[in-house]
């Protein structure tokens, strides 16, 4: 498994970067007062995220409206230059849609390079979304954190796009539907900055933000073959979601996303939910269904799988629909990326990192490597799924700066073991 000495160029003057701008944002002079500019409505209330038109018409990845909106930290503007974009995208099961997109430009621009940012915000509410939570209306550390990630990558030149990669109904982990948001927000993106489709483009993101750059790495050669993606970095990917359940069944810190993910698949695929929920799995999804990650994971601590469900079932894998959805979201089973991806996970116990599986991103490594993709897979021990963040950042810092400066990719293919099994779950007989 490859690490980059830290003191590497490109990845030392990122994390610069990054580490002037938080500076300047959290109180240096260069500040700008969050009332210098006007912040947009919660999207529950703002009718810029619905649109009611037809779209079968029209080209995945259209502007359909766009506006300017602040790039702020909470109580803290900056004078980035944001603009927000609705435009047509691509559900799961290949119906048009919208989403939207926010295109951050850097400062001092330079050479174009564009970057696809996928943040973790792992939401059932819309206040959760990264259109919102970047004009500075939240109270999350985790989001706070990214956006500082972000401001140091506009610090270092880059233009990022940060999409909503859940779509309007806030589905959660879906993966070709994030995928497609994703892609299709890099095509808006390059519309509405005028750029050619011949613009070198990466994707990077984390835990959530992992599902939309996996999936996306994967559908990308035939669904959006005209981009000029160079890379993918993906760290604590959820890519069996069978495995990780549990994992987290039981959980101190994780527990509370079971219920969430009932709660997505429900959107999704139309679960029947009252077919197979105990009394307290009701009252539960009841809860968290507009709540954010950091509002839900802990909530519940030593909740079990088996708790959310009434007899005869013992688990929500023994339910049929659910089994199909959890096998219709396996990552590696959407196509071949034709880019280098460098894949990473902490390691923390003899599991992984908490939430995420270690040899199942293991597993999707050696996989892509057996169909020729340049792939280096880092594993952090000792480092559980919120500390490894910084790690795979910084790791991704690198990787994408050298994909963007034409620098071959290396790969530890050879030393990538095969992991788990990345096979479906048996359907129960319904």
């Amino acid at each position: 498994m490859r690490t980059v000495a830290f003191g590497s160029g490109a990845r030392s003057r990122m994390v610069r970067a990054l580490v002037t701008t938080v500076l300047l944002l959290s109180g240096g002079t260069a500040a700008i007062p969050a009332a210098a500019q006007t912040v947009p409505p919660s999207p529950s209330e703002d009718h810029f995220y619905t649109y009611d038109q037809p779209l079968t018409a029209t080209t995945p990845g259209t502007v359909l409206r766009s506006r300017p909106a602040p790039f702020a930290f909470p109580k803290l503007s900056t004078p980035i230059t944001s603009t927000q974009v609705l435009y047509r995208t691509t559900t799961q099961q290949n119906e048009p849609t919208a989403a939207i997109t926010t295109v951050l430009r850097p400062l001092v621009p330079g050479p174009a390079r564009l970057l696809s940012y996928h943040m973790a915000y792992d939401a059932l509410g819309s206040q959760c979304n990264p259109s919102y939570t970047l004009t500075g209306r939240t109270d999350s550390p985790g989001a706070v954190m990214e956006q500082a990630v972000i401001a140091g990558y506009l610090a270092a030149g880059y233009t990022v796009v940060v999409p909503d990669y859940e779509g309007l109904d806030l589905e959660w982990t879906v993966g070709r539907q994030s995928g497609y948001a994703a892609l299709d927000g890099i095509r808006a993106a390059e519309q509405i900055l005028g750029l050619p489709a011949s613009t070198p483009v990466a994707m990077s993101g984390y835990s959530g933000g992992s599902v939309p750059t996996e999936w996306a790495a994967e559908i990308a050669p035939h669904y959006a073959p005209e981009l000029a993606l160079v890379s993918a970095a993906a760290g604590g990917l959820p890519v069996h979601l069978a495995h990780n359940l549990p994992y987290v069944s039981g959980s101190t810190n994780w527990a509370g996303v079971i219920p969430a993910m009932v709660v997505t698949y429900r959107r999704t695929y139309e679960l029947d939910t009252t077919a197979f929920l105990s009394e307290r799995g009701a009252q539960l999804t009841a809860t968290v269904e507009n709540l954010c990650l950091g509002q839900f994971a802990k909530r519940y601590p030593g909740l079990t799988d088996a708790e959310m469900v009434r007899a005869p079932y013992h688990s929500l894998l023994d339910v049929p629909a659910a089994a199909a959805a959890v096998n219709d979201n396996i990552m590696g089973t959407a196509g071949t990326p034709a880019v280098p991806l460098l894949l990473a996970v902490g390691q923390s116990d003899p599991i992984g990192d908490s939430v995420m599986v270690a040899r199942d991103i293991e597993a999707l490594a050696h996989l892509h490597c057996r169909r020729g993709v340049s792939v280096t897979y880092a594993r952090y021990p000792h480092h559980d799924h919120i500390a490894a963040f910084a790690r795979f950042q910084a790791e991704a810092a690198q990787f994408l700066a050298d994909r963007f400066a034409g620098i071959p990719p290396t790969t530890n293919c050879a030393s990538i073991g095969p992991g788990n099994s990345l096979a479906p779950v048996p359907i129960p007989a319904g």
